[in-house]
């Protein structure tokens, strides 16, 4: 697999991240640039793991987890999305749940694809370590900007932006769904 192909794959990889990390610096009330890079490698380190731990199963358990990762996003965005929702309802006050669990779980619901491509390099026989590292690196990147970014957006809209980010974890979960059942495909 050529350079550019790994890179590609790095971005599309952090896309959820990145989406995500959006919506969580959304509902924080101030974030800094460390703040925003710690709460990043949550993001780039599952991001990473996910290849890793599927470049090593390779095709013993894929089957069973590529029938249910969707599954797995979906649930797990949506219930961080409606919990934003119904916390929007309550108050006024932004949620600064930057919790372990709160981190973890948003971590292994953008990476459960990841997994796959770990398989993929398996097959292709990738410099699983080079990979590996640019997956991390452009994660970090891309969820660090970001965090950021959602935090610019907040400042601005308030607690509408709260309301805003819960919907849209809720769409990736939809998305995701979507896009593993092939209900496009099926409709068009």
């Amino acid at each position: 697999m050529k350079l550019i192909e790994i890179i590609l794959i790095g971005i599309s990889l952090a896309m959820d991240a990145f989406a995500v990390s959006i919506c969580k610096g959304i509902s924080l009330k101030k974030i800094y640039f460390k703040l925003a890079i710690f709460l990043s490698l949550y993001f780039a380190i599952f991001q990473a793991l996910m290849p890793y731990i599927g470049y090593n199963i390779a095709s013993t358990f894929t089957d069973v987890v590529l029938k249910i990762d969707h599954y797995i996003a979906f649930i797990l965005l949506s219930i961080i999305g409606i919990s934003m929702i119904i916390s929007y309802k309550e108050n006024d006050e932004y949620d600064n749940d930057i919790s372990f669990k709160t981190m973890i779980l948003l971590a292994m619901a953008t990476s459960i694809d990841a997994f796959a491509i770990g398989v993929t390099f398996a097959f292709l026989n990738t410099n699983l370590y080079l990979s590996l590292f640019i997956v991390f690196i452009i994660t970090l990147i891309l969820s660090t900007i970001g965090f950021l970014i959602g935090n610019k957006i907040s400042n601005k809209f308030q607690n509408k932006a709260k309301l805003f980010g819960g919907f849209l974890l809720i769409i990736i979960g939809i998305k995701i769904l979507i896009e593993h059942l092939n209900i496009l495909y099926v409709i068009l």
